[in-house]
C-alpha cells in the first residue's frame, strides 16, 4: 500500500459486494454520490436507494460513506487502494412487495444469509434448517435422488454453527433434515427460492434492526435500534423484543449534539427525549440512519416515482414472460417425461416378448429331447419283448423235449415231471412278462404319439408368435415384434421424443415469443390462486416448524443455550411474534412513551 498523494489525479478504489470484487480509478475530485453510482451502474443496479458504501476511518470505526462529500476528503484511510463494501444500508418494511429487481433481491438474499451464518440475526433452530433448505435449493436447482449423495453438503456454507453446536447431532443428522425440505422445493426457481427464503428472514426480530448502545437520564444501558418503521428501544440483555417503539409517523425530527441525540415528536405536547451515547461520531451515524430510514418510510406512503412504477412494470412483465416460459417448459417436460414412460413401456413389451420367445423355444427343445428319448424307450422295449418271445418259444421246444424223454423211464418220467412242472411255471412266467413288455411298448407308443402332438402344437406356438409383426428399428432381429407396418400406432414415438429436446429449439425463440391476452388472463387468475395455496403453504409449513422444534428439543444440549435462545422460547410460549410485539410497544400516547423510556 501506499499514501495518497495530493498531486494525482486520480486512485485506486476496490468495492467488494457480496458476490463481486470491483477495482476503479477514482478521480480526487470525484464524490460518494459519484463512486456509489459507478458501483450501480457495474452491477446493474436500479434501486440504488437501499444501500450504501461502508469502510473502515482511521480509527477503525465502521461508518457509511457521505455522498454528498469527495471521496478523499472523508476519514478514509489515507492509503491506497481504498477498501470499501456495498451493503444493504436501509431495509423495506416489505420485501415481497417492495423489492422489485431480481438484482436487488439476489443482494439482499446474499446479505441476509451472510448475517444469519455471522450470528449477526439471531435465528431459531428449526426456522434455520428451512432456511438453509432455501439456500441449497437457490445455488444446487431442484432436486435429483440419483445425483445428490449423502455428504454433498458443506453445512457451514448454510446452516449456522451456533445452531450446530446446541445439539447433539451428527453432520449427517442435520444434513438428512435439510435434505428433506430441500426435496420439497422441486420446480422453483433461483429467484422463487431466494424470496422465500427472505420472506422468513423478514419475520425475523433482528433482521432490519441496526442496534447501538445508549443510556437514557437516569444511565440505564440500553440498546437503540433504528429500523424502517420506526425507532425501538431495547433493554440491554433483550435485542429480541422492544420495550418501546416510536414509529416515523410520530417523529417530527431528530438532532444531535455532542453525544446527546434528541428525537422531536410530532405531538408538541409531548416532550422531547433525549438519547446519550457513548460516541458523538455514532450519533451522525444514528442521524443518517434515522435520515434515509425516514425518507423512505414518507416515499412508501406517496404514489410512486415515474422510475419505480416503469421497473413495476417491467418486472411484472418479465415475470409473466418467465411464468408463461416456466409453464411451457413444464408442459415439454411432461411430455417428454410421458414419451419416456412409454419408451419404456415398449422396451418392456419387447422384452416380455423376447422372453416368451425364448420360453416357448425351450419348451420345444424340452418336448423334442423327450420324443427322442420316448423313440428309444419304445426300441429298447421292443427288443425285449422280440427277446422274451424268442425265450419263450426256446422254452416250449424245451418242454417237448423234455416230455420225449419221460417217456424213456419211470425215474426219469418222475424227473421229467418235476422238470415239466417247473419248465411249465418258467414259460408261464416268460409268457406273463412277454405280454408285459406288449403292453408297456404300446403304451410307450401312445406316450410318443402324443410326444410328437406336442411337439406339432410348440412348432404351431412359435410360428403363431413369429406372426407378431416386428418394431420397425429391429427389422433383423430374431425377436417377438410389437407390431406390424399394418398395425403401427398413430405417433412416432421416436420422431417425437426428438422433437421434445429443448436444444433443438431456435435460441431466439423466446425472444419472439409474444404475450397473448388471453394467456395474460390466464396467468393472472392463476397468480391469485397461488395467493389462496400460498396462504395454506404458510400454515403447513408453521407446522412443519413446529414439529421439528418437537423433534430436535429432546437431542437440546442446555449449558450451550444462550440468553437469546431462552428469551425466544420464552415469547413463542406466550403466542408472541415480531408484530404483535410491536403493536404492543406502540401503545400509549407518545408522552406515556417517553416517560417511560426515562424511568427504564
Amino acid at each position: 500500500m501506499r499514501l495518497i498523494s495530493k498531486k494525482i489525479k486520480t486512485f485506486p478504489v476496490k468495492v467488494n459486494t457480496m458476490d463481486a470484487q470491483m477495482e476503479f480509478n477514482v478521480e480526487n475530485k470525484a464524490t460518494g454520490q459519484e463512486l456509489f453510482d459507478l458501483v450501480c451502474r457495474t452491477i446493474g443496479l436500479r434501486e440504488a436507494w437501499y444501500f450504501g458504501l461502508q469502510f473502515q476511518d482511521s480509527k477503525d470505526n465502521t461508518v457509511w460513506l457521505k455522498l454528498e462529500k469527495k471521496v478523499i476528503e472523508q476519514d478514509v484511510k489515507k492509503m491506497f487502494p481504498c477498501h470499501f463494501s456495498f451493503f444493504v444500508k436501509y431495509f423495506p418494511e416489505d420485501i415481497a412487495e417492495e423489492v422489485v429487481q431480481e438484482a436487488t433481491q439476489h443482494l439482499f438474499f446474499l446479505q441476509a444469509k451472510q448475517m444469519i451464518l455471522n450470528r449477526n440475526i439471531y435465528c431459531p433452530p428449526e426456522a434455520a434448517v428451512l432456511l438453509a433448505s432455501y439456500a441449497v435449493q437457490a445455488k444446487y436447482g431442484d432436486f435429483d435422488p440419483n445425483i445428490y449423495k449423502p455428504g454433498t453438503l458443506i453445512l457451514e456454507e448454510f446452516l449456522p454453527a451456533r445452531v450446530m453446536e446446541q445439539y447433539q447431532m451428527t453432520s449427517e443428522m442435520w444434513e438428512e433434515r435439510i435434505r428433506t425440505w430441500y426435496a420439497d422445493h422441486i420446480g422453483m426457481s433461483r429467484d422463487e427460492a431466494e424470496m422465500e427464503y427472505l420472506k422468513i428472514v423478514q419475520d425475523l426480530d433482528m433482521f432490519g434492526v441496526n442496534y447501538f448502545p445508549i443510556r437514557n437520564k437516569k444511565d440505564t444501558e440500553l440498546w437503540l435500534g433504528v429500523t424502517s418503521l420506526g425507532l425501538n428501544i431495547y433493554e440491554k440483555d433483550n435485542q429480541l423484543q422492544p420495550k418501546i417503539n416510536f414509529p416515523w409517523s410520530e417523529v417530527r425530527n431528530v438532532s444531535c449534539e455532542d453525544k446527546k441525540f434528541v428525537i422531536r415528536p410530532v405531538d408538541k405536547t409531548a416532550p422531547n427525549f433525549v438519547i446519550i451515547t457513548e460516541n458523538p461520531k455514532v450519533n451522525k451515524v444514528i442521524l443518517d440512519l434515522c435520515s434515509g430510514n425516514h425518507d423512505l418510510y414518507m416515499r412508501r406512503r406517496r404514489p410512486d416515482t415515474m422510475e419505480v412504477q416503469q421497473m413495476k412494470a417491467q418486472a411484472k412483465e418479465e415475470k409473466l414472460r418467465r411464468q408463461m416460459e416456466r409453464t411451457k417448459l413444464l408442459k415439454e417436460k411432461q411430455l417428454r417425461e410421458a414419451a419416456e414412460r412409454e419408451k419404456m413401456s415398449l422396451e418392456q413389451r419387447l422384452s416380455q416378448y423376447q422372453e416368451e420367445m425364448r420360453l416357448a423355444n425351450e419348451a420345444l427343445r424340452r418336448s423334442e429331447e423327450t420324443a427322442d428319448l420316448l423313440n428309444a424307450k419304445v426300441r429298447v422295449t421292443e427288443e425285449e419283448a422280440a427277446l422274451l418271445q424268442q425265450k419263450a418259444i426256446e422254452a416250449e421246444e424245451e418242454l417237448n423235449r423234455l416230455r420225449i424223454q419221460a417217456m424213456k423211464s419211470e425215474e426219469e418220467k418222475l424227473l421229467y415231471e418235476r422238470r415239466m412242472r417247473e419248465a411249465e411255471l418258467l414259460a408261464a412266467q416268460m409268457l406273463e412278462e412277454a405280454e408285459r413288455r406288449v403292453n408297456e411298448a404300446e403304451y410307450l407308443k401312445v406316450q410318443l404319439s402324443q410326444a410328437k402332438m406336442a411337439e406339432r402344437q410348440a412348432k404351431e406356438r412359435l410360428v403363431q408368435y413369429c406372426q407378431v409383426p416386428v418394431l420397425a428399428s429391429q427389422p433383423t432381429v430374431p425377436v417377438l415384434p410389437l407390431y406390424s407396418q399394418s398395425r403401427a400406432p398413430s405417433v412416432d414415438v421416436a420422431s417425437d421424443i426428438q422433437g421434445l429436446r429443448l436444444n433443438d429449439r431456435s435460441p431466439d425463440l423466446l425472444s419472439t415469443y409474444q404475450i397473448d391476452n388471453s394467456e395474460v388472463d390466464t396467468l393472472a387468475i392463476q397468480i391469485e390462486k397461488e395467493r389462496v395455496e400460498y396462504l395454506e403453504k404458510s400454515k403447513h409449513l408453521h407446522e412443519q416448524l413446529k414439529e421439528l422444534r418437537s423433534e430436535i428439543d429432546i437431542l437440546k444440549v442446555e449449558d450451550k443455550q444462550s440468553i437469546l435462545d431462552q428469551l425466544h422460547q420464552e415469547h413463542k410460549r406466550g403466542g408472541e411474534d415480531k408484530y404483535s410485539t410491536l403493536r404492543k410497544t406502540q401503545s400509549g400516547s407518545t408522552h406515556t412513551r417517553v416517560a417511560f423510556f426515562e424511568e427504564l
